[in-house]
C-alpha cells in the first residue's frame, strides 16, 4: 500500500453521459463533482490533489463498460464515480470487480444489488419507493398506472410497485414500458384516459419523461379529471433538472428523493452559500448533489486512509460519519449502503419542489426488502371500483 506524500495527484474517472437521452441528469452530476473537486484541490488541509479524468458514454450502455475500462488501465484511476441508469451500472460491475477498483453509485435504484467494489450512495426501495406509496395511497387511492423506460430500473420498480400494491389490498390497472429515450407517448396518455387510475407511477428517464409529462399536463387542461390534483403524476426519480424546459407543465409532481434545493438545515445551507458564490444563482439539483456528495466522501476518506487503495477506502469508509448537504451520512459495512433519510416534494412550476414530508431521521438501506411487515395508511376509496379493497399487511418482497 502506497502512502500519500504531500499534493500527490490521484486521478479520478467521472463517468457520466453529458450527451444522449439523459444528458442534463449527467451534466448535472458532472458539475457537482467538479466542484467537490476545486474544494479538495484548493484546500491545504488535504495532502493530495484530484485530477478528474472525465469520459462520456453519450447515452450507450456498453460504452460505459469501454470507458470505465480505459480509465482504470490507461489513466490509473482506482476510483470510478458515475452512471446513473442501473443499466449501465450493471456494465461497469464486472469492469471494477476485475480491476479491483471502486464503483461510486450516488442514485436511485431499484435494489436487489451489493457488491464489495460498489458504494451505494443513492437510495434503495425502501427510501424511495415505499415512503412514496405509503404517501399516495391514503390520499388517491390503490389504482396506479405504472409506466416506465424499458429497461432494468423500469422492469423491477414496476414489479416491485406491484406487489407492493397487490399487498396492500390494491391493483395495478396497467403496466407499459418505453424504449430508453423515446418520445412517443401518445399511446400511453390514450389508454390512461380510458382506465382513469388513481394516479401514475413514472419510472421514465430524460428525454421520455419530459414527453410524458408534457403530454399528461396537456391532457389534464382538456379534462379536469386527469388534473395533478385528481390523478398526480409520482415518481422516484424526477429532479429538478428534468422540469427544466417544461413550462407550464412542470408544476404540480409528486416525487420522492434525499436531497432538495430547499432542504432547511444547517449542512445544505452553508452547503448552498459555497455553491452560491462558485455557480451564482444556479440551484443546487439532487443530481449535483450527487456527484458533489461522491467526490467529497472518497476525498474524506482518502484523507483519513492517507491512501487512494480501494481495498483500504473500501473499509475505511464504512467507520465513520460523514458531513454531507443531506445531513450526517453513515454508510453499512455489510451493504455498503448508505442510511438516508426519505423527502417527499411537489414541482412548483420554478424547477423546484416544495417539501411536503420528511422522514424524522435516516433510514437505513434495506437492498433487498427483508424488512418486517409494512403496514400502509388505509387506502382512498375513490369509486365503486376502489370499493372493495382491503389493507393487508405488506409482506416481505422476495
Amino acid at each position: 500500500m502506497n502512502r500519500l506524500s504531500t499534493r500527490d495527484l490521484i486521478p479520478v474517472c467521472l463517468l457520466y453521459s453529458s450527451s444522449g437521452p439523459y444528458a442534463a441528469l449527467g451534466q448535472e452530476a458532472i458539475d457537482g463533482a467538479l466542484a467537490a473537486i476545486a474544494e479538495v484541490n484548493a484546500d491545504a488541509g488535504f495532502a493530495f490533489r484530484l485530477e478528474p479524468v472525465i469520459a462520456d458514454p453519450r447515452g450507450s450502455a456498453e460504452q460505459y463498460a469501454v470507458l470505465a475500462d480505459a480509465a482504470i488501465r490507461n489513466a490509473n484511476c482506482r476510483h470510478v464515480i458515475g452512471t446513473i441508469t442501473s443499466w449501465s451500472r450493471k456494465e461497469v460491475l464486472p469492469v471494477v470487480e476485475r480491476h479491483g477498483a471502486l464503483l461510486w453509485y450516488a442514485f436511485p435504484y431499484e435494489g436487489y444489488e451489493a457488491s464489495d467494489q460498489v458504494i451505494y450512495l443513492g437510495a434503495c426501495p425502501n427510501q424511495h419507493l415505499l415512503p412514496l406509496f405509503e404517501y399516495a395511497f391514503p390520499r388517491f387511492g390503490g389504482r396506479p398506472f405504472v409506466i416506465g423506460s424499458n429497461y432494468i430500473w423500469g422492469w423491477e420498480i414496476g414489479r416491485i410497485a406491484r406487489e407492493f400494491t397487490e399487498a396492500a389490498g390494491g391493483e395495478v390497472l396497467a403496466e407499459r414500458y418505453v424504449p430508453l429515450g423515446s418520445a412517443e407517448v401518445e399511446h400511453l396518455i390514450a389508454e390512461i384516459r380510458e382506465k382513469k387510475p388513481d394516479f401514475i407511477l413514472s419510472n421514465l428517464v430524460g428525454q421520455s419523461s419530459n414527453a410524458f409529462i408534457k403530454a399528461y399536463s396537456a391532457l389534464g387542461r382538456q379534462d379536469p379529471e386527469f388534473s395533478h390534483e385528481v390523478r398526480p403524476v409520482i415518481s422516484c426519480n424526477l429532479t429538478e433538472s428534468g422540469l427544466a424546459g417544461l413550462g407550464d407543465a412542470a408544476a404540480g409532481h409528486i416525487t420522492t428523493s434525499t436531497y432538495f434545493d430547499g432542504l432547511d438545515t444547517p449542512e445544505n445551507r452553508d452547503f448552498k452559500a459555497r455553491m452560491a458564490a462558485r455557480n451564482g444563482a444556479r440551484p443546487t439539483t439532487s443530481p449535483y448533489v450527487s456527484g458533489y456528495m461522491a467526490v467529497s466522501i472518497l476525498a474524506q476518506t482518502i484523507a483519513d486512509a492517507a491512501t487512494d487503495d480501494p481495498r483500504v477506502i473500501r473499509e475505511m469508509v464504512t467507520s465513520r460519519l460523514y458531513s454531507t448537504p443531506l445531513g450526517p451520512l453513515k454508510i453499512d459495512p455489510k451493504t455498503h449502503h448508505a442510511a438516508l433519510r426519505p423527502l417527499l416534494g411537489r414541482s412548483n412550476g420554478r424547477c423546484e419542489f416544495d417539501i411536503l414530508e420528511s422522514a424524522p431521521e435516516a433510514v437505513p438501506a434495506d437492498p433487498y426488502l427483508v424488512c418486517a411487515d409494512v403496514h400502509f395508511p388505509p387506502l382512498k376509496i375513490r369509486d365503486e371500483a376502489s370499493a372493495g379493497l382491503s389493507r393487508p399487511p405488506l409482506k416481505v418482497v422476495k
